[in-house]
C-alpha cells in the first residue's frame, strides 16, 4: 500500500447488545476510546458511533431521577437465538433503533479504517448485526474486530462476526501498526507523534469520551490486571501484565473531566484497585480528597475485601466513594470453600463493620454473590445472602457466566444443558447455563426476595 499524503480517517463503533435484559451500570467502551484517543493524538480523523448511546439526539429526554451516571438502554424485541427455546424470556436488541444507525453511518465521510469493540462472548450476534449495517453502508472498508468476545472467542468471531479481522489481546501493542498497514501511514511516524507507550500506562491518553454526545460518568482504569487467579475470572487472560498508573496523573485526570466537561461521576474499571494499597490506592484517595472537588465515585467492579483497612474505609469514605461493591462471591458453608480463597467470612464481618463506621450505609455497600455455578445449591446460595444480611451489608446476586480459558470452564461444560464449545450464545448467565434443568422464573424470584 502507498503511502498516503493525507490524514486518514478512522470510524470506531460500539456494537449493539442481544440479550433478555442489559442496563447501563456505568458501562462505557473504554478500551476502544483509549484506542481513539491514541489515534487522534498521532493527527488521524476519528469518528465514534455509538449503537447503545443513550442520549442519541433523535432519543426521548431522560427521567431526572437517573443516578450516577446509570440508566436504561433503548430496546426492541427480536426473536430469540436457536437453541435457546427453553427460556421463558423476551430477547431484545439494546441501543438505538437501526434506522437511526444506518442514518447516522450516511452521513459520515467515508472512513479508510473501521475498529469494532465487544464485550460479552454471548452478546456476539449484536456484533455480527453492527458489522453487517457497516458492510451494507461501506461495502469496501476494512472491519476490525477487538475486545472481550475477540480475545476470548478468536475462532467463533473469525468464523461468524463479519470482521475482515480480528484483533485479540490488548489492543494497544497493535492499533499503530494497525492503522498504518490498512490507511498507509507510516507506522514509525504514528509512534513517534503519539508518544505512547502500551508498556507503560503514565504514556497513555485520556480516553476519548468527549466523542459521545454526553459524558454521563468518566471510567478510571488506575491500575492493570489482577494478582489473583479465580478459577471463574477471565482477567488474567484479559490483562495478563499488572500495570500501575502514577496516583498524580490520575488525579490530574479526575480534575481534568470536571474542569472541562463539568463531569461529577467517576467509576473505577481496576480489578484490583486496592493491591498494593499503601503505593497507590492510598495516594490517590488522599489526593482527592486535598483537591476539594464535589465528585462521586463508583466501584462496580469489586474491591478486594481482605485489603480493606480502617484506613481504607475512611479514606474511600472522605474521597466521595458512593457505590462500593465488594467482591465476596460465596459465604455459604457447602460452597466457600469451593470457589472462593481470598477471603473467609470472618474477615468479610470485619471489613463490613470498617465501612458502616466510617459511615457507609448498606444502600451503598453491596457484596456480589455468585449464583448458578456448577454443582451449586440453591441452599447455599441462601445461605450467602443471609450471611451477608447479617453484616449489614447489601448482598447483590452476580449470575456465573461459564467463560473460556479459565478454570472453570471444563467444569462448567460438564454440567451445563447446552452445548456451550459449540457458541459462547449458550453461556449467557440470564438462562442458567450451568444446569441441567430449563430455566425458572421462581429461582430468580426467589433470589431476589431473600436479597431485598
Amino acid at each position: 500500500m502507498a503511502v498516503r499524503s493525507t490524514p486518514p480517517h478512522v470510524l470506531i463503533v460500539n456494537p449493539w447488545i442481544h440479550d433478555f435484559a442489559a442496563y447501563d451500570f456505568w458501562a462505557q467502551p473504554l478500551g476502544i476510546l483509549m484506542l481513539a484517543a491514541v489515534l487522534r493524538r498521532c493527527g488521524i480523523t476519528v469518528s465514534y458511533v455509538n449503537c447503545l448511546d443513550r442520549f442519541h439526539p433523535r432519543a426521548r429526554p431522560l427521567s431526572p431521577n437517573l443516578r450516577f451516571g446509570r440508566g436504561p438502554y433503548l430496546k426492541t424485541p427480536i426473536p430469540k437465538p436457536g437453541g435457546l427455546e427453553d427460556v421463558l424470556r423476551r430477547f431484545s436488541r439494546y441501543g438505538i433503533p437501526p434506522d437511526w444507525f444506518y442514518d447516522d453511518l450516511c452521513r459520515l465521510t467515508p472512513p479508510d479504517l473501521i475498529l469494532v469493540s465487544s464485550m460479552m462472548t454471548y452478546w456476539w450476534t449484536g456484533v455480527r448485526e453492527t458489522i453487517g449495517m457497516l458492510k451494507e453502508v461501506f461495502p469496501t472498508i476494512p472491519v476490525v474486530l477487538g475486545g472481550v468476545y475477540a480475545t476470548l472467542c478468536p475462532d467463533h468471531a473469525r468464523e461468524k462476526s463479519g470482521a475482515d479481522r480480528v484483533l485479540a489481546g490488548p489492543g494497544g501493542a497493535h492499533i499503530l501498526n494497525l492503522a498504518g498497514e490498512l490507511t498507509g501511514c507510516t507506522p514509525v511516524s504514528l509512534q513517534e507523534q503519539s508518544g505512547f507507550d502500551p508498556a507503560d500506562m503514565n504514556t497513555w491518553p485520556y480516553p476519548a469520551l468527549e466523542l459521545q454526545h454526553r459524558i454521563p460518568h468518566v471510567p478510571l482504569l488506575t491500575s492493570l490486571g489482577c494478582p489473583f487467579s479465580c478459577p471463574y475470572c477471565a482477567s488474567g487472560v484479559l490483562s495478563p501484565k499488572r500495570m500501575r498508573r502514577s496516583p498524580d496523573i490520575v488525579v490530574q485526570e479526575i480534575r481534568y473531566w470536571y474542569e472541562r466537561h463539568g463531569v461529577t461521576d467517576y467509576t473505577l474499571y481496576d480489578d484490583a484497585f486496592l493491591v498494593e494499597a499503601v503505593d497507590h490506592a492510598v495516594p490517590i484517595l488522599e489526593k482527592i480528597i486535598r483537591m476539594h472537588l464535589p465528585v462521586r465515585f463508583h466501584t462496580p467492579n469489586a474491591l478486594h475485601i481482605r485489603k480493606i483497612t480502617p484506613k481504607t474505609a475512611r479514606l474511600l469514605k472522605e474521597a466521595g466513594f458512593v457505590t462500593l461493591r465488594l467482591g465476596l462471591e460465596t459465604a455459604g458453608s457447602e460452597d466457600g470453600k469451593r470457589w472462593d480463597h481470598k477471603v473467609t467470612l470472618e474477615e468479610f464481618s470485619r471489613v463490613a463493620a470498617f465501612l458502616l463506621e466510617a459511615g457507609f450505609t448498606r444502600r451503598q455497600v453491596g457484596a456480589y454473590l455468585l449464583a448458578g455455578l456448577p454443582g451449586q445449591s440453591f441452599s447455599s446460595v441462601a445461605s450467602s445472602i443471609h450471611s451477608v444480611k447479617a453484616c449489614g451489608i447489601r448482598p447483590i446476586p452476580a449470575y456465573y457466566s461459564p467463560i473460556p480459558h479459565t478454570a472453570l470452564w471444563k467444569e462448567a461444560v460438564a454440567s451445563s444443558r447446552y452445548p456451550l464449545e459449540s457458541d459462547p450464545i449458550f453461556t449467557n448467565n440470564a438462562v442458567f447455563p450451568c444446569q441441567k434443568e430449563p430455566f425458572s422464573w421462581e429461582v430468580v424470584t426467589r433470589i431476589k426476595v431473600l436479597c431485598a
